[in-house]
């Protein structure tokens, strides 16, 4: 006969019979299997074979058994792994600065942070883009000088300082200030960006973002023209033109004021 284990399979359950007046009983016995060259001694002791069950049995979707990738910071000297594979030290040193640190800059999003982004659309940031979006700026500047021009003793050279610097507060505020998204619909993925690094996904030099920067330029330059070139205008515009395109450019990017911006939250 081949060589070869031989299952002897004795788990079926017949009906009993009798032979000779002697009644027989089956017994219900576990299937086993015994080698085909072993003797007669070794195959009293037979070696059973316990079927699989299903509570031992890892799946072949079990999270043991599928690959991982893991993304490595080229940036870093030597390369470090990024990304939720960071050591559990890692990831808190790159989310908490230090008390001493007047910037830090904000931890690339992990992968559970950009399917969460991508699952909807971001409604804080899109409208950017949508139409009449770059006009409501301008009539919104046009709207706040003719509010300060109707104050009675205002001078056009106060006027347009005003309008210079209420539209610098209220960018600054909206697009570098708050964090977060109001609506509660992708589980806190934007907790930690502001609305400028969420516009367009925080890519640079976008359309968008280049009629946001070009804007308090141009405001500037007209209240610099208008207020004929006086020294403490001058000054005072041109502070609150750095504090709002300082913060837009991609320097900048991700990075937070210590003292303006407090600890970051952890995610």
């Amino acid at each position: 006969p081949p060589l070869g284990p031989r299952v002897v399979n004795l788990s079926l359950n017949p009906l009993p019979r009798c032979h000779n007046h002697i009644r027989l009983v089956t017994y219900d016995i576990r299937p086993f299997s015994t080698p085909a060259h072993t003797n007669t001694l070794d195959r009293a002791s037979p070696t059973v074979a316990i079927a699989p069950s299903n509570r031992t049995t890892a799946k072949l979707s079990s999270p043991i058994l599928l690959p991982r990738t893991v993304s490595y910071d080229a940036s870093s000297n030597p390369p470090r792994p990024s990304g939720p594979y960071l050591a559990m030290s890692e990831q808190r040193t790159g989310r908490r600065r230090r008390s001493s640190s007047l910037l830090y800059q904000e931890p690339p999003e992990t992968i559970e942070h950009m399917s969460d982004q991508a699952a909807l659309p971001n409604l804080n940031a899109d409208w950017v883009n949508a139409k009449g979006a770059w006009t409501i700026h301008l009539v919104l500047i046009a709207c706040l000088k003719i509010l300060f021009d109707i104050i009675p003793g205002v001078s056009q050279e106060t006027s347009w300082t005003f309008t210079n610097i209420t539209y610098m507060l209220g960018s600054f505020l909206m697009f570098h200030w708050v964090r977060g998204v109001p609506f509660e619909f992708n589980a806190g993925a934007y907790d930690n960006l502001n609305m400028w690094e969420q516009i367009d996904n925080g890519a640079q030099y976008t359309p968008a973002k280049k009629f946001l920067l070009s804007v308090p330029i141009v405001l500037f330059l007209l209240s610099t023209h208008y207020t004929h070139y006086d020294l403490t205008y001058f000054t005072i515009n041109f502070l609150a033109v750095l504090g709002v395109v300082i913060p837009k450019l991609p320097y900048s990017h991700r990075t937070r004021v210590g003292f303006l911006s407090g600890d970051p939250e952890d995610r």
